[in-house]
């Protein structure tokens, strides 16, 4: 079971702890790994003990001599089935089936909900980013806005959740299990997640301003000119979203043969899909020009706009490094 230490089980019986004091027991909880026949006044101790050196401590338990024990604990587990009612009242969560194997599919699964939290969040932030950055240096420049308040309502309600949404339903990494715990003063918002949210915006920024910019100059149309800034903008995204999702880590794995498969991401695929459909309906029919100011593209047209992908392929790699969700 991988608890021996030093080659032997360090084990201690309730006994022996009735004649140890606070100091000895707080040692005793770093050198024993086996607490057999405690009492219930123990078992307090204990947990009280680890959470004295900062850890965090699941307690699970059935009978009522465990209540004291399952309130203190950061996360007290009762018996769904075979547990008396003053410990199911005690307890943060129930096994609903007595079965231990379930806290670690519950470990499992509050790990990638949280996982998959950071990746949205990372998705979502640096358009807003972009999309602000864009705003508010047009208008200090004096310039033309390259993307109006209801464009922005568009990307931020249309397309930011058909994208955002098969993030939720993103499938356990590799190896999550093997990743040691998070400190629990850790903020959502990580240094690293934080760099990468800004990197990224800087670059729709630049996208957004540069294509705005190029394509009223050579078409002279400023409704084209904030169309394909706006399609560019998603193009990119695209490429941006497989990078952070489950499919893009299984596709550069495989490039680099740490893998022999791909990861399958059939619910990505249809956001994806989602996505483009709308976006074609955004600038091609009259409805939407007449109702957000857009303008229908030309194929040519189209084509340029999924030129952004080529470059977000390295500014995707270069964030990943710096922060790899």
């Amino acid at each position: 079971m991988g608890i021996q230490k030093a080659g032997q089980v360090l084990a201690f019986e309730g006994q022996q702890l009735a004649q140890m004091g606070d100091r000895e027991i707080a040692q005793s909880i770093e050198d024993g790994v086996v607490f057999a026949r405690v009492a219930p006044t123990q078992k307090l101790q204990l947990v009280e003990a680890l959470q004295s050196k900062g850890e965090i401590v699941a307690m699970t338990g059935d009978g009522v001599n465990d209540a004291p024990a399952l309130k203190q604990a950061d996360i007290g587990i009762a018996m769904g089935k075979g547990g008396t009612e003053v410990a199911r009242e005690s307890a943060d969560m129930l096994l609903t089936d007595d079965n231990f194997a379930s806290i670690e599919a519950a470990v499992e699964e509050g790990r990638t909900v949280y996982q998959n939290l950071q990746k949205a969040i990372a998705f979502l932030l640096p358009v807003n980013g972009g999309e602000s950055m864009t705003i508010l240096i047009s208008a200090l420049l004096a310039r033309d806005l390259p993307i109006l308040s209801l464009q922005v309502l568009w990307l931020n309600m249309i397309n930011s959740i058909t994208m955002t949404v098969p993030l939720a339903f993103e499938p356990k990494s590799q190896g999550i299990m093997q990743q040691p715990a998070r400190n629990p003063n850790q903020p959502l918002l990580t240094r690293k997640l934080l760099n990468r949210i800004l990197a990224v915006s800087v670059f729709n920024w630049i996208l957004i301003f540069g294509v705005f910019e190029w394509a009223k100059l050579t078409t002279g149309d400023i409704a084209v000119a904030r169309t394909m800034a706006i399609q560019s903008l998603v193009a990119a995204r695209v490429i941006y979203l497989i990078s952070i999702s489950q499919l893009g880590i299984s596709l550069a794995n495989y490039a680099r043969r740490r893998a022999t498969s791909i990861t399958k991401a059939p619910i990505l695929i249809v956001g994806i899909v989602a996505a483009a459909v709308l976006q074609i309906v955004f600038s091609q029919w009259g409805v939407m020009n007449t109702l957000f100011e857009t303008a229908p593209l030309t194929l040519n047209q189209w084509l340029i706009c999924l030129l952004p992908m080529l470059p977000m392929i390295p500014m995707a790699i270069w964030a990943h490094s710096i922060d790899p969700l």
